[in-house]
C-alpha cells in the first residue's frame, strides 16, 4: 500500500469519533485543534472528554454505534475496543464514501494518521505506512532537537513578507529565488541568538521590506 500524503481542511466539518476512551480523546483534541466540529458517539466518556463536552467543545451522543450516526460526516474515526464495531464503522463509512480511520488497524482504513511534530505553523508529519507507529513516535521526538522555537519565529517572519513580495508582480522564478536566498541565509542562527537588529537588517537587505519581531 502506497499512501498519498495530503493535509485536510477540516474546519467547520462534521467529524465523528466512535468510542469515548483515551484514544478517542487524543483524536478529538487533534480534530478540534484544526477547527473541526467533533461528534463523539459512545455510551461513556473519559473524564477529559466529559470536560470537553461540558465546555461545549464537542457534541456527544450517548449510544452504541449505528450506521445512521455517521450520515453526512466528512470523516469518521473508529476508536472502540471491539473489533466487530470497528469493522462495521469501516464498512459503513466506505459505502458512503466517507474518509475513515480505524485506530491501529490500517487494513480497515482508507486513510491513516501520521505522527505529528508541531512548532507553531511548522508541521512535520511522519508515517511508516502503518508498519511501525513506535518508530514514527521516536522520530517525532527527535524532531524537537532539530527544530526549535526559532523555526516558529522564522515562519511568522515569512508570513509577514510573503504577501508583500508576491504583490509586487514579479515573475514566479524571481520570487522563488528571493525566498530561497532567505532560507539559505543564516537568519535562523540569528533568530536563535535573538539578534533581532541583525534579523531585521537581513530581511531589509534581501527583500527591501521591513518586519516586526517579538523581541
Amino acid at each position: 500500500m502506497k499512501y498519498y500524503p495530503v493535509c485536510l481542511d477540516v474546519s467547520g466539518r462534521r467529524c465523528v469519533i466512535i468510542g469515548g476512551g483515551e484514544v478517542a480523546e487524543r483524536k478529538a483534541r487533534r480534530l478540534m485543534d484544526c477547527g473541526a466540529e467533533v461528534l463523539v458517539v459512545s455510551e461513556s466518556l473519559s473524564p477529559a472528554l466529559q470536560v470537553m463536552k461540558a465546555d461545549g467543545r464537542l457534541s456527544h451522543i450517548k449510544a452504541g454505534y449505528s450506521r445512521d450516526l455517521i450520515d453526512g460526516a466528512f470523516l469518521v474515526i473508529g476508536a472502540t475496543d471491539r473489533a466487530e464495531v470497528n469493522e462495521a464503522v469501516s464498512r459503513d463509512a466506505r459505502k458512503q464514501g466517507i474518509l475513515v480511520n480505524i485506530v491501529d488497524d490500517p487494513g480497515h482504513c482508507n486513510f491513516i494518521l501520521p505522527s505529528l511534530y508541531r512548532r507553531g505553523d511548522l508541521l512535520i508529519a511522519i508515517t511508516t505506512g502503518g508498519k511501525s507507529p513506535a518508530l514514527a513516535k521516536k522520530l517525532r521526538q527527535e524532531m524537537g532537537r532539530h527544530f526549535g522555537p526559532e523555526y516558529e519565529t522564522f515562519l511568522k517572519i515569512m508570513g509577514q513578507i510573503r504577501g508583500k513580495v508576491i504583490s509586487r508582480g514579479y515573475p514566479a522564478g524571481k520570487n522563488k529565488a528571493l525566498f530561497e536566498s532567505i532560507i539559505e541565509s543564516d537568519i535562523i542562527d540569528h533568530i536563535r541568538g535573538e539578534r533581532w537588529d541583525k534579523v531585521k537588517e537581513m530581511i531589509r537587505n534581501l527583500t527591501g521590506e521591513e518586519i516586526e519581531v517579538d523581541e
